[in-house]
Order: C-alpha cells, then sequence, then structure tokens
C-alpha cells in the first residue's frame, strides 16, 4: 500500500451539509470529483482528475478496510464505512464513505463514491476499531474481522453473532427443523395410537402456525418499511431514514434503497448547487451583456462623431491641398516673373554700362574741344600781338583775331559746361549703375526665395495631398469600425436575449430539480419558488430578462453506525 505524507495528525473540520462525491474507473483512478470533495482534500481539481484515488489514503488507515472495500464492490456489491482520509497538507479528515459499483454487462466498469461527514461517535468508535485492529495485527492474532463493511467476530462469539444476524430463510429453515424435531416427541415418550397422532399434529400445526406468523410479520414488517421509504423517495423526500436492522435479503433490500436515497442526496444536491452557480452566472453573464450593450451603444455614438468630424477634416484638407496647389502655381509664375525682372535688370544694367562709356567719350571729346580752344585763344593772341606790331596794315587782322579770341573762349566755355554735365551725368550713371547692380542681386536673392518658397509649397501640396488619401483611408476604417460596432452591438443584444433563456432555463431546472427534500442545517428543504429575480433590461430590444436568485447550498448526511456494531461503517 502506498505510504502518503506528510501527516500532521490534525483533524480537518468542514460543514456537515457537505457531501462529497468522486467517481473512478475500474483502476481506481479519479475520473470526476464535485467541488466539495476538492475543497475538503485540499488539492486542485486537475491534481486529482486521471489520478489514482489512494492519493488520499491515510497511513494510520488499516489495510484490512480497504481489501474489504475492493473485496466488496469488486464482487458488485456496495460497500459502506468510515474512513479517515489525508489532505493535501497533511491534515486528516473523517467520511463516511458509500461506494456503489457501476454496473455494464454484469461487471464493474466503475465506482460512485459518497460520502458525508460521521458524527463524534462514529469517529470515536472506529478510532477504537482501527486501533484494535493494529494491535491484533501485530500480535499476529485475529479475534474479528471486517466483512462487507461489517464487524465479524472469530470463534463460539462469531458463530453466535452469524447466527444472529442470519437471513429471514435460514432462521425459518431452522424453526421448521425445530417444529420437526418437537413433532417426534412423542415417539421419544413412546406415545401410541391416537394420542400420540393427536400431539404430532398438535405440535406440527401449532409450530407451523407460529413460524408461518413469525415469518410473515418480519417479511411484512420490512416490506412494510420498503414500501414507505420507497414512497418517499418517489415523493421526492430525500430527508427519511431508514430501518436497517432487518435479516438477510430484506437488510440488503433496505441498504440498497439507502444507498439510493444517499446517492440521491449528493447528486440532487450537486445539481442544486451548480444550477445556483449556473444562475448566478447567467445573471451576471445577462448584466455583463446589458452593460457591453450600452457600451457598444455609446461607442457606436462616439464613433458617427468621429466619422462625421474626420469627413469636415478631410474636406478641410482637401480644401487646403486645392489651396496650396493654386499657391504652387502661383508660387511659379512669381518666380517666373521675378526672372524676367532680373533679366530686365541686367538689360538695365548693360545699358547704363554703355551710356557710362558713351560719356567717358563725351568727356574724351570735351576734353579735345577745350584743348582746341585754348590753343586758338593762344593763336588768337598771338595774332593780335602781332597785329598791333603791324600797326595800321594789320588792324583787320587783329579784329579777325580779335573775334577768333572770343570765339575761343565762348567755345572753352561750352566745352568746361559740357565736360561739367558730362561729369555729373557720369557720376549718376555710376550711381544709377551701382542701384541697378544692388537691385539685380536682390532680384537674384528673390528669385531664389521664390525658387525655395514654391519648392515648399510644392511639397505642403504633396504632404497635404498625402493627408487627404490618409484621413479618407482612416475615414473608411472609422466606417467600416461603425459598421462592426453596430454588428457586435446586435450580437451583443443576441448574447444578452441568450442569456435571458439560459436564465429562465436554470429557473426551469431549478424548479423542477427543487421537488427533492434535502437536508439544509438539520431542516429539510421544501420545494418553493425561486428566491429572487434580478431584471436586466436590453436598450435596444427593450426585452426584460428574469434571472433566478440562489437557493441554500444543500448536502446529505449518512446514517449512523454504533461502535464495534454488526454495521460499522468504512470509506
Amino acid at each position: 500500500m502506498q505510504i502518503n505524507h506528510p501527516v500532521t495528525h490534525r483533524e480537518h473540520d468542514y460543514p456537515d451539509t457537505d457531501s462529497l462525491v468522486s467517481m473512478t474507473d475500474r483502476q481506481g483512478v479519479i475520473t470526476h470529483c464535485n467541488h466539495a470533495f476538492v475543497d475538503v482534500s485540499g488539492y486542485a481539481y486537475e491534481e486529482l482528475i486521471g489520478q489514482p484515488h489512494h492519493m488520499i489514503r491515510h497511513p494510520d488507515m488499516p489495510a484490512q478496510a480497504f481489501k474489504d472495500m475492493w473485496r466488496t464492490i469488486g464482487g458488485g456489491e456496495p460497500w459502506t464505512g468510515l474512513v479517515m482520509n489525508r489532505r493535501k497538507d497533511g491534515d486528516h479528515y473523517w467520511v463516511v464513505a458509500n461506494v456503489t459499483p457501476i454496473m455494464e454487462g454484469g461487471k464493474p466498469s466503475g465506482y460512485m463514491s459518497v460520502r458525508t461527514k460521521p458524527t463524534r461517535e462514529q469517529i470515536d468508535a472506529a478510532q477504537s476499531l482501527y486501533l484494535r485492529l493494529a494491535q491484533q495485527e501485530k500480535n499476529g492474532k485475529e479475534d474479528f474481522y471486517i466483512a462487507a463493511g461489517q464487524v465479524r467476530r472469530r470463534g463460539v462469539r462469531g458463530l453466535a453473532a452469524s447466527a444472529i444476524q442470519s437471513s429471514l430463510t435460514s432462521r425459518m429453515g431452522f424453526a421448521l427443523a425445530l417444529v420437526a424435531t418437537l413433532s417426534m416427541l412423542p415417539d421419544a415418550m413412546d406415545w401410541q395410537g391416537a394420542a400420540a397422532t393427536i400431539a404430532r399434529t398438535g405440535i406440527l400445526a401449532t409450530g407451523l402456525g407460529i413460524v408461518f406468523a413469525w415469518f410473515t410479520w418480519r417479511l411484512n414488517a420490512a416490506l412494510h418499511e420498503a414500501l414507505r421509504f420507497a414512497g418517499e423517495l418517489s415523493a421526492c423526500n430525500l430527508t427519511g431514514v431508514p430501518r436497517l436492522d432487518f435479516p438477510e435479503p430484506m437488510g440488503a433490500l433496505m441498504r440498497r434503497l439507502n444507498q439510493v436515497q444517499i446517492n440521491l442526496r449528493a447528486v440532487v444536491g450537486d445539481v442544486r448547487k451548480e444550477i445556483t452557480g449556473f444562475n448566478a452566472s447567467a445573471r451576471e453573464i445577462a448584466q455583463g451583456s446589458f452593460d457591453l450593450a450600452g457600451r457598444t451603444e455609446t461607442q457606436a455614438a462616439s464613433l458617427e462623431e468621429t466619422a462625421a468630424a474626420m469627413e469636415e477634416l478631410a474636406s478641410t484638407v482637401r480644401q487646403t491641398a486645392e489651396t496650396a496647389s493654386v499657391m504652387a502655381t502661383r508660387s511659379d509664375d512669381s518666380g517666373l516673373i521675378a526672372g524676367r525682372g532680373e533679366q530686365a535688370v541686367q538689360d538695365a544694367r548693360v545699358a547704363m554700362d554703355a551710356i557710362e562709356q558713351t560719356s567717358r567719350k563725351i568727356g574724351s571729346i570735351t576734353a579735345v574741344i577745350e584743348g582746341i580752344a585754348f590753343q586758338t585763344n593762344l593763336l588768337a593772341l598771338n595774332a593780335a600781338v602781332e597785329a598791333a606790331r603791324a600797326g595800321e596794315s594789320g588792324r583787320g587782322f587783329a579784329v579777325v583775331a580779335t573775334e577768333v579770341r572770343a570765339l575761343a573762349q565762348r567755345s572753352a566755355t561750352a566745352a568746361k559746361e559740357i565736360q561739367q554735365l558730362t561729369a555729373e551725368a557720369a557720376q549718376r550713371i555710376a550711381e544709377g549703375s551701382e542701384r541697378i547692380h544692388g537691385a539685380g542681386k536682390t532680384l537674384v536673392e528673390v528669385t531664389t526665395s521664390v525658387s525655395e518658397v514654391g519648392a515648399m509649397v510644392r511639397q505642403i501640396t504633396g504632404a497635404t495631398r498625402e493627408q487627404s488619401q490618409g484621413i479618407s483611408q482612416v475615414n473608411e476604417a472609422v466606417l467600416q469600425l461603425d459598421t462592426v460596432t453596430q454588428q457586435n452591438a446586435a450580437l451583443v443584444e443576441e448574447s444578452a436575449a441568450s442569456a435571458g433563456t439560459l436564465s429562465q432555463s436554470a429557473e426551469t431546472v431549478q424548479r423542477a430539480i427543487s421537488v427533492f427534500q434535502i437536508h439544509i442545517h438539520g431542516s429539510a428543504s421544501r420545494p418553493g419558488p425561486l428566491q429572487q429575480r434580478a431584471p436586466a433590461l436590453q436598450r435596444a430590444t427593450g426585452r426584460v430578462m428574469a434571472h433566478a436568485g440562489k437557493q441554500p447550498q444543500v448536502a446529505n448526511r449518512g446514517p449512523g453506525v454504533t461502535a464495534l456494531g454488526r454495521t460499522l461503517q468504512l470509506p
């Protein structure tokens, strides 16, 4: 036998309303267990499923009890007994185990075990029994043993107990044998004739009558109890406690009926708990669907507003793109005009340079004229001097020389004025040329700036066009998201309706299962309506979904056992 550790020798307490249910296959591998079993064992559900059932076996449990259990259920018979199991943390807990084989084709295909919490008297009796089992195993002498969950004594006391616990038919056979033996008393007493016949007939009649009456009474008592208990079961009343102190085979029948009640209590209790949780989950799903529907509707409205805003933004960006395109065209035109202005300034500069050269030539010519006037003036002066020397004969020549001199002076004066005007014109032409040169540079800078502005405007136009395309794509995505949101809203409404239907179905199932009466904290539950309803309005459909409320959690409790009695129950 596997030894499980650790062991703390601390007893773990649990509610006496809990029924610990598990199912195993033929090899004892756990295939199912309820929440109460999981909670009390200390293991997680995943740690239990697929594992051998002896993982919860306590090392202080005698091996003889488990051998008897497997021998009994392997033969297709149910087994009941007290068992101490080990929790994951090493603590232990006591259960009244009711193991029922699941038969297929006349052979066990699996086992269902329903455990309830025993009383303190039952636990004390089991501890005393297991201690004596351990002592007699250590001593090598067996005074008693366990068979089919019952304590059997050896020796004379065991034979007496077996006689007391014999079947009804065996007792009847013994009684008939006793009557037959008594009927031979007249022969043993040497009675003869009519007296012996009358005595023998009287003994037989009286004995058979008593035996028949006793047999009928015992059989009817067991049948009445079985009928009563079966009536309670058929009326879905699982709170009754049957009598089990009947001889075989009626005792086996009552134990089977009692096992049916125990299993039904466990199953119905688990179903009630699961239905209660199912109702709570259905209400939560319905409320969540309701809240989600509201949020989805709000999101849909926000998406519609977002779609409208994105449409306005897309329109604005398109207008900006068109304006930027026009600006780019105007910028290109301005660049062309600035280029033509630059060319005109360059042409004017060339013309000013030509005028400046012409002015310089005029200055040179004026200098020549001024020189000629100076020379003429000198010649006229020389001519006047010579005419004076000539006297009267040179008077006419002197007049001519005077006129020539005056003409030379006037030419010199005019040449000076022309030279002065030419110098001023040259200065102004130089200043104009310089200004035109500066204007040329400015126009070059303007042309460069206009080109740069044009390039930037073209970049802005391209970026705006891309933004417009991106916003259009975002707008399409928002519209698609809006469509998906509307579809999700419809699905949420359908989910809310489905949750309402599930809740109504759970309520129907709970009403159906509530006809079973089982123990709840010492009182019997009665069929009744659900305790509460949780309405949830669906905004889009306007329907009201009713949700079932919680029922108290239920469990069962097995029958009591007596210390070292005939029906000592092991797990």
